[in-house]
């Protein structure tokens, strides 16, 4: 066992695991559950280090609940495959500008984007309970590469909040429903990890005895997080999508204003 393990360390990173892959599944966020215990569990790991082995289990449980919604789920490839295949392109860019532009430039924007978000859900009562009807033809496929290349820029970049704002995207834009958009956010959010995780792996930035145990209890978190997702219907999503953004927003604020 390497150095810089603690047997406490390492559970509790495995339970933070367990949260964020249950949350993720269902409406996006995990990352600001995972990346911060992974930071507080592992100190004296460099930051490529943990970036890349969060990275690994952020991409499995998020693969593993992308399958699991396709298989039970319909999923509206047209207005999904467009925004896969930009994502692919975009993330890769997102995480090039990386190196020239500052972070913490975008969380007040994120911030505000947040709030909207919570507000506009909030008054509006049937916000992804139902279907409606969404843009037709080939807006469908526009909007959808515009909604790729956007988000996948985003996720590239910098990322906490990407399933969410994808779910809120295909509900409002494309009339999806809740479990619908989150099935459409897991398949994008697979697209845009892919860049960066072979990155990750090519520069051999991945801890393998703790990405791999991270990987299966954020993959087990994820497998209840559908199940739970499928059996409680849009409702219960709409709730725990409200709960996750309320916190999201917290975590930006204190992020802004106190620290």
């Amino acid at each position: 066992m390497p150095a810089y393990y603690t047997e406490l360390s390492f559970w509790l990173l495995m339970c933070a695991a367990f949260a964020a892959g249950f949350v993720d599944s269902i409406v996006g966020g995990g990352g600001l559950i995972q990346l911060p215990a992974f930071f507080l569990a592992f100190p004296q790991l460099a930051p490529a280090m943990v970036l890349g082995s969060n990275k690994f289990a952020g991409f499995s449980g998020t693969s593993l609940a992308a399958v699991r919604y396709v298989r039970n789920t319909p999923v509206q490839w047209k207005a999904v495959s467009p925004a896969i295949f930009t994502a692919l392109i975009f993330g890769w860019i997102g995480a090039e500008l990386v190196h020239f532009l500052d972070k913490e430039m975008v969380k007040p924007v994120i911030l505000a984007l947040l709030l909207c978000v919570a507000v506009y859900t909030y008054f509006r009562k049937d916000f992804g309970i139902a279907t409606k009807q969404g843009p037709k033809g080939n807006l469908v496929i526009m909007w959808s590469l515009l909604v790729g290349a956007v988000l996948g820029l985003y996720d590239g970049f910098f990322g906490p909040g990407t399933g969410s704002f994808l779910i809120v995207i295909y509900i409002s834009l494309f009339g999806f429903d809740f479990l619908n958009a989150s099935v459409s956010a897991k398949l994008i959010n697979c697209a845009t990890n892919v860049a960066a995780l072979a990155a990750f792996i090519w520069s051999g930035s991945i801890v393998w005895e703790i990405a791999i145990p991270l990987a299966v209890f954020n993959m087990a978190g994820s497998w209840f997080g559908v199940k739970t997702a499928l059996k409680q219907g849009r409702k219960f999503v709409r709730v725990f999508f409200l709960v996750v953004v309320s916190a999201m927003i917290a975590k930006f604020a204190y992020d802004l204003f106190i620290t």
